[in-house]
Parts: structure tokens; sequence; C-alpha cells
């Protein structure tokens, strides 16, 4: 996507609100809100920011996402792209499947879809055996960075 920036990884990102806060380091806790779409796959929704979308996506706000950075806990992409962001802001990022889920599982790395239909429609795409696009977009807005020490 020719308004995205490449890095030599192959993640594509784009910021589409620069952050004011702090960059996380590795070792902090980043505290983010995302959404996922199966973008080589007719761009369905697996995960939603701020509310929840269609299908069984009932009950109260979801539970902000929280992870250590460098701790390899988190797919490929989401360790590249928190760095450099600040609090605040929000990147879009495009993730070539060698970037996202090992082994197309969502079970080994995070972070994983909060409903039903948003883990069926993630795992239909990452389970399929046959030649559709697992390409990934992720919209990540790093909420807080704490400092574990």
């Amino acid at each position: 996507f020719s308004d995205f920036v490449q890095s030599p990884t192959g993640l594509q990102y784009k910021d589409m609100r620069m952050g004011t806060g702090k960059s996380p380091s590795n070792g902090d806790e980043c505290i983010i809100d995302w959404s996922g779409y199966t973008i080589g796959y007719y761009g369905r929704p697996f995960e939603a920011r701020d509310k929840a979308k269609g299908g069984d996506f009932t009950g109260n706000e979801k539970e902000l996402f929280r992870f250590q950075l460098g701790e390899n806990t988190v797919i490929p992409a989401f360790e590249e792209a928190l760095q450099g962001m600040k609090e605040g802001g929000i990147r879009r990022i495009i993730v070539p499947v060698e970037l996202g889920y090992p082994d197309n599982d969502m079970k080994k790395k995070g972070p994983k879809p909060t409903t039903f239909s948003g883990k069926r429609a993630l795992g239909f795409v990452l389970e399929n055996q046959g030649m559709i696009d697992k390409t990934l977009l992720f919209d990540i807005e790093l909420i807080k960075v704490k400092n574990p020490k």
C-alpha cells in the first residue's frame, strides 16, 4: 500500500494518530486497544476497538489487552509495531503471514479475539489449508505504558 511505510521485515504500517505520551521499551507493560480484520479474505472484522459489533458480541466493554514488550507473548508484528509508538497513538499495520500467528494458530500467541464469532472468523482464515490470503490488518491504540520497576 503506497501510503504505508514498509519495514525490513515486511511489516507495513501507517500512523493514524501520533501519540504524545511515553514510548514503550522492552519489559514495559503495554496496555492497548485493538481491532483486527482478515484483509486478505473479504476484510472480515474479528475484533473491534471500543465497541463490539455484530454476531454474538454482547456484554460490557471488553478488557483492554495487556502484554509485556519483548516477552514474545504476542505475534511478531505487534512487538515490532509498538516500537516507536507513543501513548495515545493509533497505528494501522498490515501483517504478512510470517509476522502473524505462529503456525497459523491463534492459541500460541496474542492477541486473541474476545468473542466466539471473532475467533470463528479468524480461525476460518488461519486454519484454511487452501490458497486463501492470510494477510491481516490491525489497528493498535497504545493507551498506556507501565514501567514494571
